[in-house]
């Protein structure tokens, strides 16, 4: 090796090692900037469907300072899910514990087995179902909306028990107010492209 390029390489080798042991230390040095502490969820046992289709948060967006969330969905045997739609600004990560989804994502139809996992960034139009004689959990992780927060409104409050009967227009205009608020947007054939999938299934 010549003499300038061992003196060049060691110049370089000794201006990184002090970013290393400086400015590159300091910047990982605890977690003040990024707002997060450790947690600990306990195991709990797999989430049942009872017949429909429940979730259960895991993670809300609160605990990871808005970066990150999740859900765990149960979902029962020839089941449809919501009409196509796609999300302004979520983009969503589902990881298959148990049985098969099957997904559309844009016009292409995907199934994903467990074990398996699919991404479905913002803006694409997608919806999934559960096209199996057999029970379907997954977890959907959520990035940049704390989209568990919409999930735990349809499922825990905008209900008959608590004063929104099926079909009302009190619940459709709660429900479209979540919509607008976090940037859920369906078609105007969103609802009759759901039928049409239910009907090639055989759902309900």
């Amino acid at each position: 090796m010549e003499r300038r390029d061992f003196i060049l390489k060691t110049s370089l080798l000794t201006a990184f090692g002090g970013l290393t042991q400086s400015t590159f230390a300091g910047n990982f040095n605890g977690n003040d900037h990024i707002g997060i502490n450790p947690f600990l969820l306990p195991a709990l046992p797999p989430l049942a469907h009872n017949g429909n289709m429940t979730v259960r948060t895991w993670v809300k967006s609160g605990m990871t300072n808005g970066i990150y969330s999740n859900v765990e969905c149960a979902v029962a045997p020839k089941l449809m899910g919501p009409p196509p739609h796609y999300h302004k600004e979520l983009d969503e990560l589902m990881y298959v514990a148990e049985g098969t989804a099957t997904i559309l994502i844009g016009d292409d139809i995907v199934e994903v087995k467990a074990g398996g996992w699919h991404m479905r960034p913002r803006m694409i139009k997608h919806t999934f179902w559960n096209a199996a004689d057999t029970s379907l959990r997954f977890y959907d992780m959520y990035f940049n909306q704390p989209f568990e927060e919409y999930l735990e409104q349809i499922f825990n409050e905008i209900t008959a028990e608590k004063g929104y009967p099926e079909g009302s227009e009190k619940k459709n205009q709660a429900i479209g107010n979540l919509n607008e608020k976090f940037g859920l947007v369906f078609d105007p054939t969103s609802f009759e492209e759901r039928q049409k999938i239910v009907a090639k299934f055989g759902l309900k």
